[in-house]
């Protein structure tokens, strides 16, 4: 209310609130009712908000599935001007990313990722960019081991390191993000060419830039500023989020000099050296697009998400294990059946672990870390009877896929036996989708899953997981999450006992 006095009294702002409105019935009166668009069906939008008061905007997710019961799994939203097609289901969102993987591969304009990427960097870009950054960023992934034996190594070495942090707790409670620190290492290893010290200033610099910025990320203010980018005088949480990107890149560039300054072929130890190094072959070639804005938003991108993903999963296996202690007493008896004293499970292990390797699945399906990322058309498509002119925003929801009451059998409780038959073997999914699907899927997949098997065996291997004193299996909260970019736990703690 004091706002809306307050914009009363501003002649200024009175005048953008009058513009704002008489764009609003430009808008909605025009277009909708051409009959050669024929967008799909959904609410009727209020001026100005369009239908932002339908959606809980800290779980979106969830209003988009509830929209979809009434409107079907094909519908249009209004988010303030922005005109939003939704696709919900696994049917729905695998048609469109598999069948139609050309129609809706771009990206639309969203304008905090417009002010950080400036159209730059793996996930946010288009066209030919996209497409030469991709396939540049798999490759070298690829030929730095990831997904391979050689990489393996690697996280056995982590794990170590992780579970010697953990025995330093000696049972007492501690908090479920120390988790995050060994899959972060990992990435950084394969972003910069070492693993830090736990104690390191410039990790620990690191890993509170990233939980800050995928805080505000989340933040509903930083959605209103996204659908009222004109308003953006009025909200400082895009200016705070700018700042604090603009620190994370000072470490980037700081290793990219460092790379420049030892740039061989034979010693490319990371990808900052393999992009750096690209751009050294092409520094003669005309409108290169292996530029410094480029190269600094590729990497930028693979610190955020390639980060954030498999350290939260790995804070909800375990949060999880202390909720169900059933499953993890079962997971812990496949363990040793299957796992020789003194040995690590390796990846190739899980093929003779159907129940541990059941659990580690349910836990992405159950915990729907990345609800959507928004695409949008890059022709003008005609999709399930509707058409989508060129540019529209498309959000294929993934939380409608992994939650789809049509593909399995308890959407909203945490079963394991969604992935075993009647005989306990392990079974593939064809809506488990948490990556993604099509020409967008997750560039780290490989990776992940590979760690997530690591850590978590490794983990239940060395310990049984409690909740702290005081604290029941019942009073551990599952059902609020914590909602960053990705939907993290809520702050919780563990102790760790050492597993005979």
């Amino acid at each position: 209310m004091a706002f809306l006095i307050s914009c009363i009294s501003d002649p200024v702002l009175m005048g953008l609130l009058g513009a704002a409105v008489l764009l609003a019935v430009l808008y909605f009166s025009t277009g909708s009712k051409n009959a050669a668009f024929k967008l799909p069906p959904g609410p009727t939008p209020l001026p100005i908000i369009g239908n932002l008061h339908l959606v809980d905007i800290r779980r979106q997710d969830k209003s988009l599935m509830k929209l979809a019961e009434e409107y079907g799994p094909v519908f249009t939203l209004h988010f303030g001007f922005q005109k939003v097609v939704v696709l919900t289901g696994y049917e729905v969102v695998r048609e469109a990313l598999v069948n139609y993987t050309e129609e809706f591969v771009d990206r639309p304009s969203i304008p905090i990722f417009d002010q950080i990427q400036n159209g730059n960097g793996v996930f946010f870009s288009i066209g030919d960019l996209w497409r030469t950054t991709r396939r540049f960023t798999v490759s070298s992934m690829r030929n730095l081991g990831m997904g391979k034996q050689m990489m393996e190594g690697k996280v056995f070495e982590e794990l170590h390191f992780l579970i010697e942090k953990i025995k330093s707790f000696k049972g007492e409670p501690f908090s479920l993000r120390s988790f995050s620190i060994a899959p972060i290492n990992i990435t950084f290893l394969m972003l910069f060419g070492d693993r830090f010290d736990y104690k390191d200033p410039t990790f620990l610099t690191l890993l509170r830039l990233i939980d800050e910025v995928m805080v505000l990320l989340g933040s509903p203010y930083l959605n209103y500023f996204n659908f009222y980018p004109f308003l953006g005088f009025l909200f400082k949480t895009h200016k705070i989020l700018l700042k604090k990107i603009e620190d994370v890149r000072v470490i980037i560039r700081q290793y990219m000099k460092a790379s420049r300054e030892d740039i061989n072929e034979n010693s490319v130890r990371s990808y900052t050296d393999a992009l750096v190094f690209k751009q050294h072959e092409e520094k003669n070639k005309k409108d290169s697009l292996f530029h410094d804005d480029n190269l600094i938003a590729s990497i930028l991108d693979l610190v955020m998400a390639g980060t954030e993903t498999t350290a939260t999963t790995l804070q909800w296996a375990i949060l999880l294990m202390m909720k169900y202690p059933e499953i993890q007493k079962k997971v812990q008896e496949e363990i040793g059946r299957t796992v020789k004293a003194g040995s690590w499970a390796t990846y190739e292990d899980r093929k003779n672990m159907p129940f541990t390797n059941a659990v580690i699945h349910e836990v992405q399906r159950f915990i729907t870390l990345l609800p959507h990322v928004p695409r949008c058309t890059a022709v003008d498509t005609h999709f399930r009877g509707y058409f989508l002119p060129k540019g529209i925003i498309v959000i294929p929801s993934l939380t409608s896929v992994l939650l789809d009451k049509t593909q399995w059998e308890t959407p909203h409780q945490f079963n394991p036996n969604h992935f075993l038959d009647a005989e306990g073997n392990f079974v593939k999914r064809e809506a488990f989708l948490p990556f993604s699907t099509g020409r967008r899927n997750c560039i780290g997949e490989s990776l992940a899953k590979m760690e997530l098997f690591v850590f978590f065996v490794g983990l239940l291997q060395t310990f049984t997981f409690q909740p702290q004193p005081g604290v029941s299996e019942a009073d551990l909260d599952l059902t609020v999450p914590e909602t960053t970019f990705t939907l993290r736990p809520r702050p919780q703690a563990t102790c760790a006992i050492l597993h005979e």
